[in-house]
């Protein structure tokens, strides 16, 4: 699952941290997983945490170890991502079939 649409208009780094951690929901990650997750050096990566805090993007919660989560307001909800799936693939018929 990825973020909202409305937040993807960041940096990649940015981006591509939010997709992570909605990805991973409840759970949260730390950030040596985050950094396993995408594709960029530990600086970009701290320096886009740092971004997405700055915005109120995330949470970091420090209780045995630091974990990073998406604030709810970044979560997409189930049912319209259910919902946009089933246009993209209705319109994909239609581009298909020439309708």
């Amino acid at each position: 699952m990825a973020a909202k649409p409305e937040y993807r208009d960041r940096p990649d780094v940015e981006v591509a941290l939010l997709d992570a951690l909605v990805d991973r929901g409840d759970d949260g990650m730390t950030v040596l997983e985050l950094r396993a997750a995408v594709d960029a050096d530990i600086d970009a990566v701290e320096e886009a945490l740092s971004a997405l805090k700055e915005d109120s993007l995330i949470t970091v919660e420090s209780e045995e170890r630091v974990r990073v989560y998406p604030h709810d307001r970044v979560v997409p909800d189930p049912e319209d991502q259910v919902e946009a799936d089933s246009e993209t693939l209705v319109d994909a018929v239609r581009d298909r079939l020439g309708l």
